[in-house]
């Protein structure tokens, strides 16, 4: 039986946290909870605005442009913010303009206004941004470097229930057959009210939480640079002459990787209820709640992924799962029925880890550089905005051939998770 990598022994004798932080933990883990559930209730909207406002997929995709392409304009604002007054304000901040984008769903309602909607996520989406801005390195920093890469898909797995929980809520209100606002946007106006009260009874609670000093997570490596590939230099030469942040190659690459990981993210969410309704003759309440299913598979791949850390590197099972994941995309676009199907679903599990692997090891060995980089990490996010309106052309003509589209994307991640991830 072969030998753990040194990262890997190495972050098993490491703590996972510390006491004095269990109860920020709690709070911002249940951060990733609330944004999943945001961001695959936009996919609902997705099929309810066709079926409502009459817009083709390929219009309908402008959804995912709004809520993603809202992390492109925030991501360096949020981290500009974070660091000039720090996490806690920062996830305020966020929930905010989260409850202030929810409640603007009531005079888009109103007007039955495409245009009106899309800006009310968009708000709403900068209050995400933000929030993953700032989750991520609070998160890192929450303990040792060495299971910084366990916090952070520790706490994307709750960012997976989250996102199994959006689909539910928005089959059950949104697109239930039968019920009175089915073919409406009264039950979409009511349900983000909701939400919005929700989000700021949250940020009140979370306003009196004492958050004990954090350390940077990735500005010192304990262990030695010749035994770990992601280890921060100590020599003296090297340490008098610091790089900026863009000399950081791996940096940038996670950067890239993170583009197409959620471009391949968002066109296959978007479009994952109309392969239900089209290649499966369900109805599209019934491929919602397959769409949550597959949202537990995302959950369960990352509390897996978070597992196998302990014995294998990061970035080899990120290279893992980018290749289970091309393997299932090819299944999915020959249109093989039920096998094409359950393809799509186990999909979520293969790219569960990516998000999360790909920013923790954007972040090693940045040093003060890192709230910085985060904030840059985030803005690939704008991947999942470009991408579903390309794929939605194609899905226009046959929405199984554009699953062949996010193979491009699974070829760079893989090449990241495999060469480039390394920390120079």
């Amino acid at each position: 039986m072969a030998q753990p990598t040194t990262q890997a022994a190495s972050a098993t004798q490491a703590p996972f946290t510390e006491k004095k932080y269990i109860l920020t933990l709690v709070f911002v883990t249940s951060l990733f909870m609330l944004w999943g559930i945001a961001i695959t209730m936009g996919d609902v909207l997705n099929r309810h605005f066709q079926s409502v406002l009459h817009v083709s997929k390929a219009e309908s995709g402008l959804v995912q442009f709004s809520i993603f392409g809202a992390y492109a304009v925030m991501g360096i604002p949020a981290g500009l913010f974070m660091k000039r007054f720090g996490y806690k304000n920062g996830v305020l901040l966020g929930l905010t303009l989260y409850a202030l984008g929810a409640f603007l769903f009531v005079p888009a309602a109103n007007a039955a206004s495409f245009g009106f909607f899309r800006i009310a996520l968009f708000i709403l989406a900068c209050g995400l941004a933000t929030l993953e801005t700032v989750a991520h390195p609070f998160v890192a920093g929450l303990g040792d470097q060495r299971t910084s890469d366990q916090r952070i898909n520790f706490a994307q797995s709750f960012n997976g229930l989250g996102a199994v929980i959006g689909p539910v809520i928005g089959g059950y209100f949104i697109l239930r057959a039968g019920q009175e606002h089915s073919n409406d946007l009264e039950s979409v106006k009511m349900l983000y009210v909701i939400i919005g009260g929700l989000i700021i009874a949250i940020a009140a609670a979370f306003s009196f939480v004492k958050v004990p000093p954090v350390q940077d997570a990735h500005a010192v490596d304990p262990v030695p640079a010749e035994a770990d590939a992601y280890a921060v230099p100590t020599d003296p030469a090297v340490l008098k002459q610091p790089k900026s942040l863009f000399q950081h190659t791996h940096f940038i690459w996670a950067a890239v990787a993170q583009l197409f990981n959620v471009a391949a993210q968002g066109g296959t969410w978007a479009f994952f209820i109309n392969y239900g309704v089209e290649k499966m003759n369900f109805t599209a309440e019934k491929a919602a709640y397959y769409f949550a299913f597959s949202m537990v598979m995302m959950m369960v791949g990352r509390f897996v992924g978070t597992f196998l850390m302990r014995f294998i590197a990061p970035n080899r099972l990120l290279a893992a799962f980018a290749l289970g994941s091309i393997t299932m995309c090819l299944i999915i676009t020959q249109d093989l029925g039920w096998p094409s199907f359950v393809a799509l679903i186990l999909l979520n599990f293969f790219f569960s880890i990516m998000f999360p692997t790909i920013f923790s090891l954007g972040l090693k060995g940045l040093g003060p550089h890192t709230q910085q980089a985060s904030s840059f990490i985030v803005m690939g996010v704008v991947g999942g905005a470009l991408f579903p309106p390309v794929m939605g052309l194609v899905a226009d003509r046959d929405v199984a051939a554009a699953y062949y589209l996010p193979i491009i994307c699974y070829l760079v991640i893989f090449l990241f998770g495999a060469r480039l991830y390394k920390v120079k």
